[in-house]
This record gives structure tokens, sequence and C-alpha cells, in this order.
């Protein structure tokens, strides 16, 4: 295989470390001499005790994406090497834990620069902002099955069937999301999937990657940082000044519909990702106290219900739930 994509000769030393840290792909470290490479292979079905299974395809969504962001924002994503499409398989350069830590590495660890932020806000709204509208880029991403198979299907529609009140409104959401195509969506913009570099922040795991709705990549990520005043409760005002910095950092770099249209979307989309993470098919594994999960369940489900248009709001209530 490596050999097929001209990366390893006759007699050269090859050294192959499983990586941590993925449910939905296979990830190795490759030595091969010298160099170092990350290798990533697409899993039919994801690593989670619930049946959660998906088109390998999306490693070619994933390389697309990669290649699309470095010529928008060069150096926000890692140098990519080679792929074999129909083995569902890419090679990128490795980048080392100790150069390149993860955003929520740092977040764990009390690390809450609020540059980071900024500089998260602005490569992801450049990147949205840049496809905005392009037929050409909704051509090469029409992949809203595999997004609603590993994105709204386990977050929305299956929290539903938790939730059964809440199943109409989330399902309604979860279809709205789907019908949208307006710019060039990452799909899980986690601070697990965003590494601090020397050059700012360096995005991956875009194996979601699909041309729709830019608000979910805004609340995905807005929806961790307010989950993490759970993890680490000192740091709660930091992460909700975070959370203010990347709010303010992105919307003001919306230029493809009206600021508070996006937003109001965002604030839509933010409290069933809180719920979602919860009782979804991909539980966060850092709030493990029944007591907490209600915390989250009530909180997201009285937004669900009552949606609010503005972020500002439902972050002003999650800092006067944290602080309670």
């Amino acid at each position: 295989m490596l050999g097929r994509m001209g990366l390893l000769a006759s007699g050269d030393e090859l050294v192959c470390v499983p990586l941590e840290g993925g449910i939905s792909s296979d990830i190795w470290r490759v030595e091969i001499g010298a160099r170092k490479y990350c290798l990533k292979r697409a899993l039919p079905q994801l690593k989670v005790p619930q049946i959660w299974e998906a088109p390998i395809e999306r490693n070619d969504a994933e390389w697309k994406w990669l290649t699309a962001a470095e010529l928008i924002w060069p150096g926000s994503v890692p140098r990519l090497v080679a792929q074999d499409r129909d083995a569902g398989l890419f090679v990128m350069d490795y980048l080392d834990p100790d150069r390149y830590p993860s955003w929520k590495s740092q977040l764990r660890d009390g690390i809450l620069r609020e540059e980071t932020a900024v500089a998260v806000a602005e490569r992801l709204v450049a990147i949205h902002a840049a496809t905005a509208g392009r037929p050409e880029v909704a051509a090469a991403f029409d992949t809203g099955a595999c997004f609603h198979a590993i994105r709204l299907e386990p977050y929305l529609v299956a929290t539903g069937r938790v939730h059964t009140d809440l199943a109409p409104q989330l399902e309604a959401l979860s279809n709205a999301t789907l019908a949208t195509k307006r710019a060039l969506v990452h799909g899980d913009v986690s601070p697990k999937n965003i590494l601090v570099g020397p050059g700012g922040p360096v995005f991956i795991d875009s194996e979601c990657a699909w041309y729709g709705e830019p608000a979910f990549d805004l609340a995905f990520c807005l929806n961790h940082l307010l989950l993490k005043c759970l993890w680490r409760p000192p740091n709660a005002r930091d992460f909700l000044r975070l959370f203010d910095r990347l709010t303010e950092t992105y919307l003001a770099g919306v230029t493809w519909q009206p600021r508070a249209e996006m937003e109001a979307l965002t604030a839509a989309l933010l409290p069933a990702l809180l719920l979602g993470r919860i009782d979804g098919k991909s539980p966060i594994e850092y709030v493990p106290d029944e007591c907490e999960k209600n915390r989250v369940r009530n909180f997201a489900r009285r937004f669900i219900a009552t949606r609010a248009n503005r972020l500002d709001v439902i972050r002003d209530a999650w800092g006067q739930e944290v602080r309670a």
C-alpha cells in the first residue's frame, strides 16, 4: 500500500504505531527512515457501543476539505502527502504533539488563551466565506447522506428517540440543516480536532465535510466550550470568555448572509447539540455524573422548546447555571 503510493521503497525501514483518539477511523504514525507520517483509514462501523455506520467515502471528503482549506488559509491543515481513494485512506505529515498539542489538551490543563479562540474563528469563517455561494464547491462536496449518517442522525435524530416529546423539533432542525446549501462545512470543529501549532490553529479530522449549513460548525465548537465549564468548574468564567471571543470574531466575518440570521441559526443548533452530547450516540466522557447530566438536559430542553435568536442569551443563562 505505501509502496503503491510511492512512499516506501525496497530496503526502507518501516515502523507503524497505532494512535489513539478517534472513533471513526484507524490512525497510525508511520515512520519510514527519518520521515514521519500519519496514515488515516475510515472505518465502516464507528467504535461506539451503539450501531453507527458510515460510508468510507468520507475519507475522500476529508482529503478534499483539507486541500481546499490549505488553499484558503495556508498552514491551517497538515501537509497532505498521498491518497489511496479506493482503499479509503490517505497519508499526511505527522505533527508531533510536543509542538502541536490539541486545543482540548490545553483546555484540560487550564491553558485558556483568547488568541487561540480568535484564531480558530478567523480561519473557520474565512473558509466559510471563501466557499459560500460557489456551485463548483457544492458539487464537489455533495455529501449530505454521509453528513446525515455521522452528524445529524447520531446527534439530533437519535437524541429525539430518547426525548420523544422533543423529537418533532429535533427532526425538523435536522431536516432544515440538511436542506441548506450555503458553504463548505468541516462538520467536527471540536477542540480535539484543532492542534495549536507555532503558526496558529491547525484543523484535522474533516471527514464530515459537506456543503451545507456553516452555522453547524460554529454551534459545534461553541457547544464544547459550554460543556467544558463542567469539566473544569474553576475555569468556567474563562471558558465563557473564550465563547465570547470566538463568537464575536466569527460573526464579524460573516459576509454571505445577514449576521443576525446566521446567529439565530447557530442559536437553534446549540442547545440541540448540548443535549446530543448527553443522550446521543457520542456522549462526552467528562460529564459522567448523572446529576450533572440532568443539569445539561434541563438547560438544553428549555432552549430547544423555546428558541433563542441570540447566542449571548444562551451564554448568559449557562453562566448562571454553572455558577449555581
